[in-house]
């Protein structure tokens, strides 16, 4: 079979032979002037990821942070999770080639699983730990209209395992994708390609198809006993949107196949999925808008010598959004099923292999304007699942509009994270007697819960200046813990929920037009995170959650600017404090990204990854890590 890449080339040279080149034709998904942007633009940014409802970034009661279309542009990113370096809010750590620990406010792990993360409002977590397998995902990168990162409870809108924060991934319509682009980048250690061509059938829906690969190989100039890390990935999808003056109906899908190879067994495999989404969204006049959203989706992962996994999951939801007097509703409800299967290996089996997982839910939510300035929000979830029954998340939330120009708002929620296969079906085999197990997943095994305040504040003093901060504490009870199976005796653990925590901090970011053309960026997070155990706990692991491998500090700091009109630099600068549990040390580390805009179809851009270190680690404990080295890269653009 001919090399992905060779579709790639070929989708190419037949649209560009098929259409002739025309600048008046782009879809304007180039790297936008950013640095020109108001921030009075920016602040109107319409999100949906707090409640649901669009509403202007600047009154969200909520710690969230949006990376534009622009942001992504002129980031050089050429992952979905290098992509989520850009929020403040977020803690990101590359593990290999192909594995990323990605979390918000603490709980950093490669099984981080209070996380939510959703594309196009298909949650993309697993129920084999409740978390995000980062390899697995990506996205048209040139097609991403904003990402909406929510840091801080949002399981009253969005379910269980919604507990520290929400990305949601939100792609442009295919009627803002009309034309063609093609992109390639290249370099000693990645190189990759993708094409989209979109249009519109006559009297018909707007339409765009897309494909995209990426190989990332080893450093080849790294030391002989560094593991031997590569990954190959393919991609291609479709969207369609038919647009109505009282209607929209959206359908899109995605397929994909991946090849992953690491001299440590667990990380060597192969992968595959496919999805298909449709959203009807239908304005009726006095009674409000209604919103139906289906989702199919299926996952397959095999690694040899560990086992194979496949996932079939659909998802029906719908709600409705009215407004009467002072009052804006939303309610709804939704019905996910998973069929789930696991053929494990001789170490790693889950009993039973197969099983069907159910999650039902219904919710309200309730925004009243008290005063002109003075917003309350309330909410209430009630969540089923096959493991624990029904959970409820409440909401409440107070926004006061200070000025035209702030506002001040505050958050008490309490929600769960719901236990996972692992918590309740794993079993690790001891390889010297495979009658005997070394990890069980426990009958006892209950929802997480945590408890969360928060108070924000976000103003834009000046034309030039804006900013925001949050102060949050959560308080975590049930937290996962490894208890002796047997009092006294170190192995076998079984699972259970006798760990809790606290976690305090604070979130900030601001934005300073300094000049024309020059914006510059800057954020970071403050956090202190406790885990304990309960008194009845026996637990000596210290691995309570898989908390206490966070940060303390980390910070970023970025420069956008337009050195003229068609050359644009960006820079970034990032810290990250050292991770105790795994004795990584502290680091800072800058990206730099150069482009010319050679002629409005055409960008040619160089940039560099980790340019202040040959190499440096940032998670895995000494021994087993791979150190991630210094990189350059080419990238080009070209729109038809």
């Amino acid at each position: 079979m001919p090399p992905f890449s060779l579709y790639v080339c070929a989708i190419a040279a037949l649209l560009s032979t098929a259409y002739s080149f025309d600048a008046s034709a782009q879809d304007g998904s180039g790297p936008l002037p950013w640095a020109d942007y108001s921030l009075e633009q920016l602040s109107d940014i319409a999100v949906t990821s707090v409640s649901r409802q669009s509403e202007p970034l600047a009154r969200a009661a909520a710690s969230v942070f949006v990376i534009s279309a622009a942001d992504i542009a002129r980031s050089g990113a050429t992952t979905l999770p290098e992509v989520l370096r850009l929020a403040p809010n977020l803690q990101v750590a590359r593990i290999n080639t192909h594995e990323y620990a990605i979390s918000a406010r603490g709980f950093l792990s490669p099984q981080a699983n209070k996380l939510l993360v959703m594309i196009d409002g298909r949650s993309v977590y697993s129920p084999l730990f409740s978390g995000v397998v980062w390899e697995m995902q990506d996205v048209g990168l040139e097609d991403v209209a904003r990402i909406e990162v929510v840091s801080g409870p949002g399981g009253t809108v969005w379910g269980t395992n919604a507990v520290n924060g929400v990305i949601n991934i939100i792609t442009r319509s295919a009627a803002e994708t009309h034309g063609g682009v093609v992109t390639a980048h290249a370099g000693p250690d990645e190189h990759g390609a993708s094409v989209r061509y979109g249009g519109q059938f006559e009297n018909g829906p707007h339409w765009r198809v897309y494909a995209r690969q990426t190989r990332i190989e080893a450093d080849r100039s790294a030391p002989a006993d560094t593991p031997d890390n590569r990954m190959a990935r393919e991609q291609a999808g479709f969207r369609l949107d038919w647009e109505g003056s009282e209607q929209d109906v959206t359908l899109s899908g995605d397929v994909y196949q991946g090849r992953l190879r690491n001299t440590s067994l667990l990380s060597s495999g192969t992968m595959s999925g496919a999805n298909l989404r449709a959203e009807v969204q239908r304005d009726l006049t006095d009674a409000g808008q209604v919103r139906m959203h289906a989702w199919l989706d299926q996952t397959r992962r095999s690694k040899p010598g560990v086992g194979m996994q496949q996932i079939d999951t659909v998802d029906v939801e719908a709600q409705h959004l009215v407004r009467f007097g002072e009052h804006g509703i939303t309610w709804g409800g939704g019905y996910r099923n998973s069929r789930d299967q696991i053929d494990g290996g001789p170490v790693l089996r889950f009993t039973p292999a197969r099983r069907n997982l159910r999650w039902s839910h219904l919710f309200v939510q309730d925004e009243l304007t008290l005063t002109p300035t003075l917003r309350a929000v309330a909410g209430m979830r009630v969540e089923h699942n096959v493991y624990t029954g029904s959970e409820l998340l409440p909401n409440l939330r107070l926004a006061w509009d200070a000025s035209d120009q702030a506002t001040l708002w505050a958050a008490l929620s309490r929600t769960v994270r719901a236990p996972s296969r692992i918590d309740r079906d794993l079993f690790l085999v001891n390889p010297a007697s495979p009658r005997q197990f070394l990890i069980a997943g426990g009958a006892d095994t209950v929802a997480e819960t945590a408890r969360v305040a928060e108070l924000g504040y976000r103003a834009q003093p000046m034309p030039t200046l804006s900013y925001s901060a949050t102060l949050f504490y959560t308080d975590f009870e049930r937290l996962r813990s490894l208890e002796p199976a047997t009092p006294g005796v170190r192995l076998p653990y079984v699972i259970n929920s006798l760990g809790k925590g606290n976690l305090r901090g604070i979130e900030f970011w601001a934005s300073w037009q300094a000049a024309r053309g020059w914006r510059l960026h800057a954020g970071g997070v403050l956090q202190d995170v406790d885990m304990g155990r309960e008194p009845a706990s026996r637990d000596t692991t210290g691995l309570s959650g898989l908390g206490g491998n966070d940060p303390n500090l980390t910070w970023t700091l970025r420069s956008a600017h337009d050195l003229s009109e068609r050359i644009w630099a960006d820079f970034s600068l990032r810290y990250v404090a050292r991770l105790p549990q795994l004795a990584v040390p502290s680091y800072h580390e800058l990206d730099a990204r150069i482009a010319w805009q050679v002629r409005p179809d055409l960008e040619l851009a160089l940039a560099g990854r980790n340019l202040l270190h040959a190499r440096h680690a940032e998670f895995v404990a000494a021994g087993s890590r791979q150190l991630l080295e210094r990189t350059v890269f080419a990238s080009a653009t070209l729109r038809f």
